[in-house]
């Protein structure tokens, strides 16, 4: 056995787990273990709210599908294997395309719920 001490067994700690959203959901696979990792389901035409973290920076990695990530202003049209990095205080939000998309997000620093900050929200 490896011994890992930064690492949190996410199976013990009730990982994986599913949280439905209107615009789509996430599943969620681990938390500050040292990142947290989710695979996030974006519906068609459905789109995330603007915000900014003061936590965390993140990555996503679109693993199926298509749509659109803004960054800092600059939207961008995303497919399957595109990639982007979100930085610390950066206004961000996704959206998905025609047919939805999925998209791998890695966050990295300390990921709380409460650090969002929300600029505009559909819902």
């Amino acid at each position: 056995m490896i011994s890992r001490p930064w690492y949190n067994n996410p199976m013990e700690e009730g990982f994986p787990f599913d949280i439905q959203k209107p615009w789509g959901g996430f599943r969620q696979f681990t938390k500050d273990a040292p990142t947290t990792v989710k695979l996030i389901t974006v519906k068609p035409n459905e789109i995330l709210s603007l915000q900014s973290h003061k936590k965390r920076s993140e990555f996503w990695r679109v693993v199926s599908g298509s749509g659109f990530f803004e960054v800092n202003g600059l939207g961008t049209e995303v497919k399957a294997g595109d990639e982007m990095e979100v930085s610390l205080g950066a206004k961000h939000r996704m959206a998905g395309g025609q047919d939805g998309m999925e998209v791998l997000e890695i966050s990295f620093g300390e990921f709380d719920e409460e650090d969002i900050v929300r600029y505009e929200d559909k819902y």
